[in-house]
């Protein structure tokens, strides 16, 4: 069994928590310190349960404070050497290195980093195994590559992202040098890929789908809920958005 609960998920800071059994490994630490450990105790955990951390790519949002975090709690943290290169703080008490393609073993976890187009120096995302079930995670891609398709298909539980509604996006405040950018092929997914994504993939042994990384100022929920729903062929209210400020709960994949 996979059990996994998001610590918030948006531009202002992104952690997934992913368990089996006894192992726990923090995917991203776009939080500080403090916000992080609160967001943990809310999930009724605490730093001295993980036993890992993983970082996806070198955006604050995500690398955050996961220095200072594992300097604390003396964790060992796992990133692409680009992710190290593009790192403000890379004083790590133990670093590894890896590229997308090659497996890791985190105690009762089979991690599998894949590639995504994105702009940063060598971003990866994950899917985790225990051996029975798989869950995906896939946010920060501009586009949908026939790479991800493949890597997803067939997947027990995906974490998706639904960045934006390009109207929204063009519409919206953001200055045109930030809109191009996020609405870009190394961007951010919008809506109607994350639609088309789950579209083309095997979606039979799917348990959950949660929309992740929503813009708060470019997306609405009930947007990014039509576009899963279109995706899987279920109603818009069948659908989960991770939320910037509480994530989600705990979920489960057996």
């Amino acid at each position: 069994m996979i059990r996994f609960a998001s610590l918030g998920s948006g531009s202002a800071g992104n952690a997934l928590l992913v368990e089996t059994g006894d192992t726990r490994v923090l995917v991203d630490c776009g939080f500080s310190v403090h916000e992080t450990t609160a967001r943990l105790n809310r999930l009724e955990r605490t730093p001295d349960d993980i036993d890992a951390v993983l970082i996806t790519h070198e955006h604050s949002d995500h690398i955050g404070s996961s220095a200072a975090f594992a300097r604390r709690h003396r964790l060992p943290v796992y990133m692409t050497p680009g992710t190290r290169l593009g790192a403000r703080d890379v004083s790590y008490p133990a670093l590894h290195e890896f590229h997308a393609g090659e497996r890791l073993a985190v105690g009762g976890l089979e991690i599998q980093p894949f590639t995504v187009p994105h702009d940063a120096r060598e971003p990866a995302q994950f899917i985790f195994s225990d051996g029975a079930c798989r869950l995906a995670l896939l946010t920060d891609a501009g586009h949908v590559t026939a790479h991800m398709i493949a890597t997803v298909d067939g997947v027990d539980g995906l974490l998706l992202e639904c960045n934006h509604d390009p109207s929204m996006l063009e519409h919206g405040p953001y200055p045109a040098a930030l809109k191009r950018r996020v609405g870009g092929p190394y961007g951010h997914l919008p809506n109607h890929e994350a639609e088309r994504l789950l579209g083309a993939i095997d979606h039979r042994r799917l348990q959950h789908v949660i929309g992740m990384h929503l813009s708060e100022r470019n997306n609405r929920p009930q947007l990014a809920r039509a576009a899963l729903a279109a995706g899987l062929g279920c109603q818009p209210e069948e659908t989960l958005i991770a939320d910037q400020s509480v994530g989600f709960g705990w979920r489960e994949l057996r």
